[in-house]
C-alpha cells in the first residue's frame, strides 16, 4: 500500500469521498454533517492523501491546520472493499507522523456519536486519542462526538 499525497483529482479519490459524504447524510441529520466536499477539501489549510494498493484507491484522510500546534482529522474513510485490513490504521500512523513532523502538539477530530461511527471510535481509542469537549468552531451536539490526542 501507498500513501500519497493527492490533488482530489483522481476518479478513485472523487468516488471514495461521494460515498463517504453519502454515508454521513444518511446517518446523520444534515446540521450534524462535517464532512468536507471537494471544494472545501481544497481549501489551502487542509493536506489530503489517499492510500492505493495496485493503482486502486482504498482510502484517504486529511489534515486540517487549525493552528501551528494543532491539527484536525478530516474525511478519514477506507473503502468497502478494503476494511478490516490495516488501511485505516496506517492512514492514521501516517497522519500522527505527520503531525509531529509539523510540529504539533495536539490532533484533534469530530466523529459521530452513532453506531455507525463505533469502529472509527474504536480506532482512534487504541491509538491514543480520548473524548474532549468541542475544539475549535464546534458547539456541542448530540450527534457529535469530539475526540484530540496530544503529539509527543
Amino acid at each position: 500500500m501507498d500513501i500519497l499525497l493527492d490533488d482530489l483529482q483522481d476518479a478513485g479519490v472523487i468516488e471514495l469521498l461521494q460515498a463517504h459524504l453519502a454515508d454521513m447524510y444518511a446517518t446523520s441529520p444534515p446540521e450534524s454533517v462535517h464532512a468536507l466536499d471537494i471544494d472545501a477539501l481544497s481549501h489551502p489549510s487542509i493536506t489530503f492523501w489517499c492510500a492505493k494498493r495496485q493503482g486502486e484507491v482504498i482510502g484517504c484522510v486529511a489534515i486540517k491546520e487549525l493552528n501551528n500546534t494543532h491539527g484536525e482529522i478530516k474525511s478519514m474513510r477506507t473503502s468497502a472493499a478494503a476494511r478490516n485490513q490495516g488501511v485505516a490504521t496506517a492512514l492514521l500512523l501516517h497522519l500522527l507522523r505527520e503531525a509531529k513532523r509539523r510540529g504539533y502538539q495536539q490532533l484533534s477530530l469530530e466523529t459521530g456519536s452513532m453506531d455507525f461511527f463505533a469502529p472509527a471510535r474504536r480506532l482512534y481509542q487504541r491509538h491514543g486519542f480520548e473524548y474532549c469537549g468541542p475544539f475549535a468552531d464546534y458547539q456541542a451536539d448530540p450527534n457529535s462526538l469530539f475526540m484530540t490526542r496530544f503529539i509527543d
